[in-house]
């Protein structure tokens, strides 16, 4: 099954009303509101990502970068595969799309997320997918001061010489740093 690797760097009205009902169903909750979402793309901190399977979008993501040249890391903020396209590898193919084009086009060193840290099923599972997919969990937990749930940090390192020299903290302040600059206004 092939997949069509998309990025773009600019807001699409018309590509947003095809991806959002994929965000919505992936983010019931938590989910940024589109404004901000608009707004991260216009002020050049984000890109949206999207997987077209015959055509049809069948994955998306919202990435961001955080740290210096020598410690560059990719921050997935959403990454999303459409309910009736989970189980065949898609989520994977996707993330390797999403590895090459940020190590290609900005020379990543890791790819980093955070994962609801709540011990539900779902949160499980989702732990799961991104331990297949090589990530490694950190023990910090986080809790945002405007959200009800718990974050832990995963990162997958993609050189040999990165390292999480803590435990997981540090991850959360290049996360929380990103966070600040998508919810931050423009200065007009």
């Amino acid at each position: 099954m092939t997949l069509e690797f998309m990025t773009y760097d600019e807001w699409d009205d018309a590509l947003w009303a095809r991806l959002e009902p994929l965000y919505r169903e992936a983010f019931p909750h938590g989910a940024k509101p589109v404004n901000i979402l608009h707004a991260m793309l216009d002020k050049k901190i984000a890109w949206l990502h999207t997987g077209y399977q015959d055509g049809t979008i069948a994955a998306m993501a919202v990435t961001g970068l955080s740290g210096s040249t020598a410690e560059r890391m990719l921050i997935i903020d959403y990454m999303a595969v459409d309910a009736a396209q989970r189980g065949r590898g898609l989520g994977r193919q996707f993330l390797e799309s999403l590895c090459n084009w940020a190590v290609k086009e900005h020379h990543i060193h890791a790819v980093l997320i955070e994962v609801e840290a709540d011990n539900t099923e779902e949160n499980a599972a989702r732990v799961r997918f991104w331990e297949h997919c090589g990530f490694i969990g950190t023990s910090y937990v986080h809790q945002y001061i405007w959200l009800p749930e718990p974050y832990r940090a995963m990162v997958l390192p993609l050189s040999r010489d990165f390292a999480v020299s803590d435990d997981g903290q540090a991850l959360f302040r290049h996360i929380t740093s990103f966070h600040m600059k998508s919810f931050r206004k423009s200065r007009g």
